[in-house]
């Protein structure tokens, strides 16, 4: 999975978002605010990955057990799908 073109991380206000930018803001209309560990997944979203990949990456950066990274992960790729964000 990846991260469809036409969206990208802006920081407003000390706030993490996900905006979309040219012919993806015609589609999609409103803003989606992340925190630091949705910005890391974000970002790594850039390239293809497998959730699985994503959990060894959030493991590898943050303090956490693989329960709670796995759930991390699944959290946030669910609402990237709901929100039709990922190709």
């Amino acid at each position: 999975m990846k991260i469809k073109e036409g969206f990208v991380l802006s920081d407003v206000a000390g706030c993490t978002l996900v905006v979309a930018i040219g012919n993806r803001a015609k589609e999609f209309n409103g803003v989606i605010n992340v925190n630091e560990t949705g910005a890391f997944i974000w970002k790594l979203l850039q390239k293809e990955r497998t959730e699985e990949e994503l959990v060894k990456a959030v493991l590898n950066e943050y303090n956490v057990d693989e329960t709670k990274a796995r759930e991390d992960v699944d959290k946030f790729v669910g609402k990237l799908k709901e929100a039709s964000l990922l190709q």
